[in-house]
């Protein structure tokens, strides 16, 4: 009784463990614990049916099934605060239940359409399991549906490394399952007393060639898949959300930096109602934020996010910062983007998507006139001066895209950013110059046409004031510091909300602002205010700086250019046209000659390709990224090259020992025609050297540019001179040599 309750056991622990294994990527416990009741349920449910005809068990776990499923729709549909008939939301949950496991934001909350299929796919290997194990004894073989359940857990879970340190010890618990079941169900069908001597000595042959055949097969997969297996230690989980596309805005939606205008045009226009409740430490008058726009083309603004879809809790809890709840009821505010405080952490009422990024919120729907929902959100107060004094701002290579400027900047608009610089020794200071010097030169108006593009920003830094310069709203004052912070290397990028009202709910379009935020490190996004105070009185631009007019264009040569020969007449073919076919052969040689050139078309394309691709992946290899990384791309080429040329590296040699190898390697071969003298290799020591720099010193200075320069020269004369030694055929076949395409580093 004990062995036949120890394998049901076993299997209900291994399906257990697959539902945990998936709980911290799921706010709260309600997934887990569902999982856990279809488990029990399913061993159950296999356990009462196993004594009766095999054909009972299907109509017993469908019935069991279905009643799994309304507890489960029932319950997460209350707890996720979904409204509708159970039936309604089951059918809507089946049917979107993958897309919205591989769209929602982690923790994803637990709703029908995201605990349904793990809880259906718990039962369906829970009953395979019973089945296989229990009445037909087969224990090995049933553990394949919890084993196939648990890998799609861990598939699901991803890269998310906060999951897999809360489940570290999930593999070591299956583990011990499994073995459990295994010695439970370990019983001789035989006792050894009744075999004659001859039947032993046969049995232990027989035995022990089992055992010899077995262990010979686990040291031949652990040679060959043992390299492989080790090397995927390192690399990152597969996302499958990568494979989905997110829920994407339109355009009105990705820059709502154009519609300031007209909201400032329209200042009684009523947007939205906001009840701002500030928790002790926040501001009383906290800005709302409807976007964050993170890119520029140099014409527009754009948002540029991943929104994910995502349940009432939006991400993890960080930090302690005040809380901020706001309760907004929508009115003429259209698009799909939500209004609310930075930075949302529960939004109760509505459906949202979410991006983890910049903090903002998008409905799936548009939004409609009465639309009401509540949200939580943690606002850090902005940081003291003297702290920001002494802060950084990250590397360009981390902070890359709020750095981007793409086409030409204007010179001018240079000149001011150079202006604005000079003299400053911090990026605090660079920001501070920036917003003082747009303070106290311009004005601030609600009638400017919109426009951020580098024309218009132009235009308000140096245009005529009679024309309409040097004044606009928000937007221009935003889009001017973000071009001039990002010229003078601060990280920055644009925000567009809506300021608050103590005494007032109403949110109308006078209130629509936009403002800056730089990046520094260890405080994040600090915005800044360009506008003018009230009390500001505005200084001449012409006063404090002039961009200097363009260097003017040397004069055109008076010399003519020489005059071109005229084109010789096209010469025409002076072969007579081909005899037409016979009559009936037209179809099968048309079908032939098609077939013979689309062959001949497609290696021909392929060949040319291979040098393309292979000259250009060289080029990206050797000129573009981090010098370490540049580095290790000429050694790469040369390590390839070695063994294109026939004379691979041996894999015990050092780096050294390789370019000792490499000079060797490079000597003429002995049925070369020519004199056998020829000028010595170029040498590879240095490039040897700093490989291993690479590999065993990465932080060092030594890696900058001139050695990267120098490593790309070294490998490329040894290319050169390695290729010029080989047979002129072999020059040939190295050209259109396919093979580099596929081969890793070493060989």
């Amino acid at each position: 009784m004990v062995r036949r309750l120890l394998v049901p056991a076993a299997l209900l622990g291994m399906l257990v463990l697959a539902g945990v294994s998936l709980a911290p990527i799921y706010n709260g416990t309600l997934l887990p614990l569902l999982t856990t009741v279809a488990a029990a349920a399913s061993v159950l449910v296999g356990l009462a049916v196993r004594r009766l005809p095999a054909f009972t068990a299907a109509p017993a776990s469908v019935l069991g099934l279905a009643a799994m499923v309304f507890i489960t729709v029932r319950v997460s549909a209350r707890a996720g605060q979904i409204p509708g008939a159970v039936p309604d939301v089951a059918r809507e949950a089946l049917r979107n239940s993958i897309p919205r496991l591989l769209t929602a934001l982690i923790p994803i909350e637990p709703q029908p359409d995201t605990v349904l299929l793990p809880v259906i796919a718990t039962w369906l290997a829970g009953l395979a399991a019973v089945e296989v194990g229990v009445r037909y004894g087969r224990v090995l073989l049933s553990y394949t549906a919890p084993t196939l359940l648990y890998g799609g857990a861990l598939y699901l879970v991803g890269p998310d490394t906060t999951a897999a340190r809360a489940t570290s010890w999930v593999p070591l618990a299956y583990a011990a399952f499994g073995a459990l079941g295994l010695i439970a169900s370990a019983r001789p069908d035989f006792s050894p007393d009744t075999l004659t001597g001859t039947q032993r000595r046969t049995l232990g042959l027989r035995v022990g060639a089992g055992a010899a055949a077995g262990l010979a097969v686990v040291v031949v997969l652990s040679q060959l898949l043992g390299p492989a297996v080790a090397g995927q230690g390192n690399d990152t989980p597969v996302d499958p959300r990568n494979y989905v596309t997110p829920p994407q805005l339109d355009a009105l939606d990705e820059n709502p930096l154009v519609r300031l205008s007209g909201w400032n045009l329209n200042k009684d226009q009523h947007l939205f109602d906001a009840v701002v409740t500030p928790g002790p430490g926040a501001a009383a008058e906290p800005v709302i934020r409807l976007a964050v726009l993170n890119d520029y083309d140099g014409v527009t603004w754009r948002i540029g996010s991943v929104y994910r879809n995502a349940g009432r809790v939006l991400g993890r809890p960080d930090g302690d910062a005040p809380e901020v709840t706001q309760e907004i009821t929508i009115d003429e505010l259209d698009g799909r983007l939500l209004p609310a405080v930075a930075t949302p952490q529960r939004v109760d009422g509505v459906r949202v998507a979410f991006d983890a990024d910049t903090g903002t919120i998008a409905l799936a729907d548009p939004l409609h006139q009465g639309l009401t929902y509540t949200v939580v959100s943690r606002r850090d107060p902005r940081p003291d001066d003297q702290e920001l004094f002494v802060a950084d701002v990250p590397s360009a290579e981390d902070a890359a895209r709020y750095l981007t400027l793409p086409g030409k900047v204007p010179d001018s608009i240079a000149q001011l950013s150079a202006h604005l610089g000079e003299g400053v020794s911090n990026p605090y200071q660079r920001a501070f110059a920036i917003q003082q010097w747009l303070e106290e030169h311009y004005k601030l108006v609600a009638d400017a046409p919109s426009g951020h593009a580098y024309p218009n920003v132009e235009h308000f830094l140096f245009g005529n004031k009679q024309l309409g310069g040097q004044k606009g709203t928000s937007e221009q004052f935003t889009a001017a510091f973000a071009v001039l912070a990002r010229l003078s290397g601060l990280p920055t990028r644009v925000a567009v909300g809506f300021r608050t009202h103590k005494d007032d709910k109403a949110i109308r379009g006078a209130d629509a602002i936009a403002w800056p935020e730089v990046l520094f490190k260890g405080f994040g996004w600090v915005a800044f205010d360009p506008l003018p105070k009230s009390d500001t009185v505005q200084r001449p631009v012409e006063d404090d700086f002039r961009p200097k007019p363009p260097a003017a264009q040397p004069p055109p040569s008076a010399v003519p250019p020489p005059s071109q020969p005229a084109s010789a007449p096209p010469s025409h073919s002076a072969s007579a046209a081909p005899a037409a076919p016979a009559p009936g052969a037209t179809g099968p040689l048309l079908i032939a000659a098609a077939t013979t050139g689309a062959a001949l078309l497609l290696v021909t394309g392929l060949l040319a390709a291979v040098p393309l691709v292979l000259r250009n992946r060289r080029r990206r290899r050797l000129t573009e990224g981090p010098p370490a990384a540049r580095i290790d791309a000429a050694w790469t080429e040369v390590l390839l090259a070695l063994r294109q040329a026939g004379r691979p590296a041996p894999a015990h040699l050092t780096a050294g020992e390789i370019a000792t190898y490499a000079a060797t390697a490079a000597t003429v071969p002995a049925h070369a025609p020519g004199p056998r003298l020829r000028p010595a290799t170029p040498p590879v020591d240095d490039l040897a050297a700093l490989v291993n720099t690479v590999a065993f010193a990465p932080g060092t200075p030594l890696l900058d540019e001139p050695a990267a320069a120098h490593a790309t020269a070294q490998a490329t004369a040894y290319l050169t001179d390695l290729r010029s030694r080989r047979p002129w055929w072999r020059r040939l076949l190295w050209t259109f040599d396919p093979r580099p395409l596929r081969w890793h580093r070493r060989p």
